[in-house]
């Protein structure tokens, strides 16, 4: 009992990493090079599915002025398609116009459907709201994403075009709140 016998190995040892066939090294490789690709300007950026409606027109550049919203109604006349368009005076994710900085927004609060009245859409400092509900708000300058609040998703944006001095509304970037697809018009 006092000579100690070395048990054999349960496996024979192989050359190469057994087990997943994935590393240390090769997981923090392909983890860095995912995040580099994600950083790079247009590459790996990601896509929401964009709901496109008929065109709309919600008004005239030449007649925007930077921090005064204007309230309209896309894709259809209900209540829950309150929207908001904004000139914000500087570039923002979405934006139209020579500058880039004429958005677009729902007024739905995504997290339970609070309405975020034209009046608490800021220019400066590029925010909407907060929602009345749960006090949520959003940077209007980065497709409306959530700042601070219970919401788990960014306002959804309304996609512009420009003809000429005329903006157009042409379709809906993210789900509005109270709909499934963004297809069914409420009537």
């Amino acid at each position: 009992m006092g000579d100690k016998m070395p048990l054999p190995d349960a496996e024979p040892p192989c050359d190469r990493p057994c087990g997943t066939g994935v590393g240390r090294r090769d997981f923090l490789f392909a983890a860095g090079a995912s995040l580099v690709a994600l950083t790079l300007p247009d590459f790996g950026t990601a896509q929401g599915k964009l709901a496109k409606y008929p065109r709309k027109k919600l008004g005239q550049l030449s007649k925007l002025k930077v921090g005064e919203p204007l309230a309209f109604r896309y894709p259809w006349d209900h209540a829950d398609c309150a929207s908001v368009l904004l000139k914000l005076g500087r570039e923002a994710g979405g934006g139209i116009g020579p500058t880039k900085d004429v958005i677009a927004f729902n007024g739905l609060c995504p997290h339970m459907g609070w309405q975020i009245p034209a009046r608490k859409f800021f220019a400066d400092p590029g925010i909407a709201g907060p929602c009345a509900g749960h006090w949520t708000t959003f940077d209007l300058t980065r497709h409306g994403m959530v700042i601070s609040g219970h919401a788990t998703q960014g306002l959804p944006q309304v996609v512009l075009e420009l003809d000429k001095d005329d903006i157009l509304a042409v379709g809906v970037l993210g789900l509005i709140f109270g709909y499934y697809d963004n297809q069914t018009d409420p009537k």
